[in-house]
C-alpha cells in the first residue's frame, strides 16, 4: 500500500537508528496503511488533506485499531498521536528525497495541540525520602541494597531507566564517571555522586557471584540466569509502591527522578547547556521542558525578588518628596486664607 516503505525503513537502519526506533516507525506506518485500506479505501497516491483530518479523527476515536489490526480498548494520548503523525511526515519527506511524487507536502500533516499541564516535580526532600525508602520497606538485605543503589544512581546521574538496567559492573570505577550509550545510540558521560558510589559499593560487597550485570534480578523466571537483567517494569512498580507507602501525592516515577535531577541542578545555578549534555538531549529546547521549577522554589523566588513583597517596603526619597508636595498642595488649596 505505501510506496517505498521497506526502502524507507532500510534507510533508517543504515543511518544507525536503534531497533526500537525502527519498530516504532514500522508500527506507525502500518496503522496508516490499515486506515487507507479498510476505512477510506483509497490508494496512498490519492490522499487529500480531508483524508488526513479523517485519519486524525480515527486516531482519537475508540474504533481505532492497532498495528496488528485489532481493536484497541485504550484511547491514544495527544503525544502518542503526534508521534504517529510525525512518523508519517518523516516518511513523506523521504519520498520527496527519493524524487517520488507525493500527494501532499509534509507540512500538510498538522500535529495536535498538546494539553498544557502544570508541571510537577516532587520537592527535593520528598525525592530523598523515596530514594532511601528501600531500606525501610524491603525485608531482604540484597534487595534493600540493590534497590537503594538503583534509585541513588538514577537521581545521581539523571540517566534513563533503560540506561540504568543495561549497566555492567565493568562500567563502574572509583572515579564515578560512567560512559553510556543512550537513546538513539548517542554516547555520553554521566557522573555518580560520592553518596551513589558508596551505595553501589555496599551492594556489590554483599554479592558473591561473577555475573557482569550490575543490577541483578533475584526473583522471577530470570533470577540466577547468566547476564539476566532487572526489568524496567519491576523498578517502576517498586517506585509506585514506595510512593504510596510514603504517602507522596505527586505522581513520581523513574522518569520523575530524571526530571528532578535536571530541575534541582538548575535551581542550584547549573548551566542549561551542561544539563543538556548530562541528559543526552540533542536540543536545548528538550532540556528546558525537563527543567520544571518546583512550586516551593517558585514561591521563594517570588518572595525574594518581587519589588512589593516586603511589608516594610518604603518608597524612594524622590517619591516621598513628591507625595509630601502633593499633600502640601492639597492642604493649601483647602485653606480659605
Amino acid at each position: 500500500m505505501l510506496p517505498l516503505k521497506e526502502e524507507f525503513l532500510l534507510s533508517l537502519k543504515t543511518n544507525n537508528y536503534s531497533p526500537e526506533t525502527l519498530y516504532n516507525y514500522e508500527r506507525d506506518l502500518l496503522i496508516f496503511e490499515n486506515f487507507l485500506k479498510e476505512d477510506v479505501a483509497i490508494p496512498f497516491d490519492n490522499i487529500s488533506k480531508r483524508d488526513l483530518e479523517l485519519y486524525k479523527a480515527y486516531l482519537t476515536s475508540r474504533d481505532r485499531k492497532t498495528a496488528g489490526n485489532k481493536k484497541s480498548p485504550l484511547a491514544l494520548s495527544a503525544g502518542s498521536i503526534n508521534r504517529i503523525l510525525s512518523s508519517l511526515r518523516r516518511y513523506i519527506k523521504y519520498l520527496i528525497d527519493m524524487d517520488y511524487p507525493v500527494p501532499l507536502a509534509p507540512d500538510a500533516i498538522k500535529l495536535l495541540k498538546m494539553p498544557q499541564r502544570h508541571p510537577r516535580v516532587a520537592e527535593f526532600e520528598v525525592l530523598v525520602r523515596l530514594i532511601e525508602s528501600p531500606m525501610q520497606f524491603e525485608k531482604t538485605k540484597k534487595i534493600q541494597f540493590r534497590n537503594r543503589a538503583m534509585l541513588e544512581t538514577l537521581f545521581s546521574t539523571g540517566m534513563r531507566i533503560s540506561e540504568l538496567t543495561s549497566l555492567n559492573r565493568s562500567q563502574i570505577d572509583a572515579s564515578g564517571k560512567i560512559f553510556i550509550r543512550g537513546k538513539g545510540r548517542k554516547e555520553r558521560f554521566v557522573y555518580l555522586t560520592d553518596r551513589a558510589k558508596e551505595h553501589i559499593r555496599e551492594y556489590l560487597s554483599i554479592r558473591t557471584d561473577s555475573n557482569p550485570v550490575l543490577f541483578l534480578p533475584y526473583r522471577g523466571k530470570n533470577a540466577g540466569r547468566e547476564k539476566a537483567r532487572i526489568s524496567p517494569n519491576y523498578l517502576q512498580m517498586k517506585i509506585k509502591q514506595y510512593r504510596e507507602w510514603l504517602g507522596i501525592n505527586v505522581p513520581t516515577s523513574a522518569h520523575s527522578l530524571r526530571h528532578g535531577f535536571a530541575t534541582y541542578l538548575a535551581e542550584q545555578g547549573a548551566n542549561p547547556a551542561a544539563i543538556q549534555v548530562l541528559l543526552g538531549h540533542e536540543s536545548l529546547h528538550t532540556t528546558t521542558r525537563y527543567v520544571h521549577a518546583s512550586d516551593k522554589y517558585a514561591e521563594k523566588t517570588h518572595k525574594r525578588f518581587h519589588p512589593l513583597s516586603r511589608s516594610s517596603h518604603k518608597p524612594t526619597k524622590g517619591l516621598e518628596k513628591a507625595e509630601y508636595s502633593s499633600k502640601k498642595g492639597r492642604k493649601e488649596s483647602q485653606n480659605p486664607f
